[in-house]
């Protein structure tokens, strides 16, 4: 496929899995080729090859002669994801622990600050953005590209069920003090609380949404 089609397939693969993790697409809802084209000005083939992508990451089931349908994500994939990044952000802070700089020790202890300072007023648009530069940043310390790429992604998956728990202040004051014990594991070299703490938040988050309803989440 020539480099400009590529380069297009990319874009329209990437707005229409962000649409599709936000819930804008509906579960068995066709996604058009003609209408994707029209609203991303683009031609159809980088659209086919956008669909084609997001089938194998199993977000759209591509039936022939009928079209593409979206698969999205279930409650099921949700609480999956979530198990599995339990343990991969222990790792991730226990690798952290050994390549963090200070410069991104300063960044996660402002991003706290931040967070309080928000969440006290009721921002909770800013709470989730921080939140999600805390664990891009946590991510980047561990200094592992394969782990980066696995956890961003993941972190992508769950974006609207994240949406949903951290519009709670009770959550948004937790979550908080956690991030607070994983920095602090971190400032003092200590991977083993470090793993542990971020292990643990990422548990407490899985609790949250056992009370809030996993059903209210996709």
């Amino acid at each position: 496929m020539p480099e400009d089609n590529y380069s297009l397939s990319a874009k329209v693969f990437h707005k229409l899995r962000n649409k599709i993790l936000a819930g804008e697409y509906s579960s068995g809802e066709e996604i058009k080729e003609k209408q994707v084209g029209e609203e991303f000005g683009v031609s159809r083939t980088p659209v086919r090859e956008a669909l084609r992508q997001l089938e194998l990451e199993g977000l759209v089931n591509m039936i022939p002669n009928r079209g593409a349908f979206v698969i999205g994500v279930s409650t099921k994939d949700i609480q999956d994801i979530y198990e599995i990044r339990s343990r991969l952000e222990g790792l991730c802070a226990r690798w952290a622990a050994a390549f963090i700089t200070d410069e991104q020790l300063a960044e996660l202890e402002e991003n706290i600050y931040l967070c309080e300072f928000h969440g006290n007023k009721g921002n909770f648009e800013q709470v989730l953005e921080l939140d999600n530069r805390f664990h891009e940043t946590l991510y980047e310390a561990s200094a592992s590209k394969e782990l980066i790429h696995v956890l961003k992604d993941y972190h992508q998956y769950v974006s609207r069920a994240r949406r949903v728990t951290l519009a709670d202040p009770d959550r948004v004051k937790a979550s908080t003090k956690e991030h607070k014990l994983i920095v602090q594991a971190l400032r003092d070299r200590d991977a083993d609380l470090a793993e542990k703490y971020a292990h643990a938040h990422i548990q407490s988050t899985k609790a949250n949404m056992d009370r809030v309803g996993w059903d209210n989440l996709c």
